[in-house]
């Protein structure tokens, strides 16, 4: 199998803005000020649509059904026997034109039990870029009676949300891992690559300012009274904030139990992979990627390339930064 090099994939006309900085990055012209999101080797789907948010391919097809003809070849033998013809992640870039409103996802547990999905939502974040004093808001720094936030919640208290979390400010190069529950909200001025668990489940703590209807669309689906105990109302500890907190410099770049959800792994020079599905992002240098015995593709900063578990060992060639994202440990 071939490694496959992935145009933008920007689901338009999302409720918040941004789009220039993933332009920029990839280096592209703007389509909008309303597409703040690309998902990258996507075979997720947008909430409530049938194949907005999916990854077409050359000859039309979507990666998901493109997956779903061979899964062993793509995924490799290990991963189909847990998760099916499911990548089992989902990667993004995401501009936060303005600070997104303060949401949070819930775990596989409640999205067994309550939305009839095999997983939740546990995410994290690689900051690409930041605007001087930019902050990411990340769990209450003190226990939040369920009450009070339902009453916050009711009457869209925005200044009672953001000053309950902690806040992070944050500059190139830092990471984030932000477990299914925590109440979070990224600052205006962020420009980040997301790995998450694939689902699109959002539940808006917050709405009111922002183009969306949140009365209808922000609770999952099943009301907010139900919706709501998805959050975690406990205190997030500062030791805790300190461990999910790091650098993309660091020996790991998110604590070993994310790999229950996703890897991330940050190649800078040459180095060799072992056979196994990933989406690679470029972050700065130029190089090449090799594999089988004279296939290779040139990179640059802000490409995006999939390679299928079937195209065995893979070489990185040259004085290039990137990230290598992965599917959960098997």
């Amino acid at each position: 199998m071939s490694v496959i090099v992935l145009p933008a994939n920007q689901p338009a006309d999302r409720f918040y803005l941004g789009g220039d900085r993933i332009a920029e990055f990839r280096g592209t012209t703007p389509t909008g000020d309303h597409v703040p999101e690309d998902w990258v080797g996507s075979a997720t789907t947008v909430a409530g649509f049938d194949s907005l948010g999916l990854t077409v391919l050359d000859d039309g097809r979507s990666l998901r059904a493109t997956i779903a003809d061979d899964p062993v070849r793509w995924l490799g033998a290990a991963h189909v026997d847990r998760f099916g013809a499911d990548p089992a992640l989902l990667v993004k870039l995401l501009d936060a034109g303005e600070r997104l409103p303060v949401h949070a996802h819930p775990d596989d547990a409640f999205a067994q039990s309550h939305l009839g999905c095999r997983n939740g939502k546990t995410e994290s974040w690689i900051i690409l870029s930041a605007q001087p004093g930019a902050q990411v808001h990340l769990g209450f720094r003190e226990d939040v009676p369920p009450q009070t936030l339902a009453d916050w919640v009711t009457h869209q208290d925005r200044p009672a949300m953001l000053a309950a979390l902690h806040g992070v400010e944050v500059t190139a190069g830092d990471t984030v891992f932000v477990p299914a529950g925590y109440p979070h909200a990224i600052g205006e001025g962020i420009f980040l690559l997301e790995l998450q668990q694939a689902a699109d489940l959002s539940l808006l703590l917050e709405h009111d300012g922002f183009a969306v209807d949140g009365l209808r669309d922000g609770h999952l689906g099943i009301g907010f009274a139900t919706a709501l105990p998805c959050v975690r109302h406990e205190a997030v500890p500062a030791e805790t904030l300190k461990e999910i907190c790091g650098r993309i410099d660091d020996p790991r770049i998110f604590p070993g139990y994310a790999d229950g959800f996703f890897r991330a792994e940050r190649h800078n020079g040459p180095s060799t992979w072992e056979p196994g599905f990933s989406i690679a992002v470029v972050l700065s240098g130029s190089g090449r990627l090799a594999w089988g015995a004279d296939d290779s593709v040139a990179l640059r900063r802000g490409m995006t390339v999939l390679v299928p578990h079937d195209a065995g060992r893979v070489r990185v060639e040259g004085d290039v930064e990137l990230v290598r994202c992965r599917p959960p440990a098997v």
